[in-house]
């Protein structure tokens, strides 16, 4: 129920003019220091509309007065990664499985890349470990149904399983560039990365 404004007698307050059950609603304004961040985010929200891309728009965006783009700022970081890695990716091409084993530094980056092709092609039927799974062979013991030795594995990953390969093996693993796990050129690649829990 509405009643006319007054003001409260215990607190000396205004009230609002609102009253509930007898309680009557006071006019009590937010503190200065709640207002001022409150303006100051209001500020900033618009100093960020007009310098950066912010408003989507039905073909594309605001651009910003600044014209800078996290996706152009990505594909530039990618570019200078991608260079980076081209050195040590002819590097690995060109060496034996044996050299890149003595190479401390080759190693250690086909490590990292073994880990990232298996985590992406493999981890699925055998485990995120080389454990296995039901159907599908562990790769983290010394039972290996082609043999477990760096030409093996190497033969493996460059031919793979059930492919049109005349070195291929016949076994239910998918087919490398056949049934879309990887390309023949990245099998070749990766097969240089060899396998992290094997040891090296």
């Amino acid at each position: 129920m509405a009643s006319e404004r007054e003001t409260d007698p215990l607190t000396g307050r205004e009230t609002t003019g609102h009253e509930w059950d007898g309680i009557r609603e006071l006019n009590t304004p937010l503190p200065k220091w709640w207002l001022y961040v409150l303006y100051a985010t209001i500020l900033w929200s618009l100093v960020y509309v007009v310098l950066y891309p912010a408003i989507p728009w039905f073909s594309g965006h605001s651009k910003g007065v600044l014209g800078w783009s996290q996706r152009v700022e990505f594909a530039e970081r990618m570019a200078v990664i991608r260079a980076n890695q081209a050195k040590f990716e002819q590097r690995i091409l060109a060496a034996s499985l044996d050299d890149i084993r003595g190479d401390p530094e080759l190693l250690a980056i086909a490590l990292a890349g073994g880990r990232s092709a298996f985590a992406d092609n493999c981890a699925p039927c055998h485990g995120p470990g080389g454990a296995g799974r039901k159907g599908f062979p562990s790769l983290a013991d010394d039972a290996w149904l082609w043999g477990g030795t760096l030409d093996a594995i190497d033969r493996t990953v460059q031919y793979g399983i059930r492919s049109t390969h005349d070195e291929t093996r016949q076994s239910v693993m998918p087919a490398f560039g056949v049934d879309g796990i990887l390309t023949r050129e990245e099998g070749v690649r990766r097969s240089m990365c060899g396998l992290p829990w094997r040891g090296w």
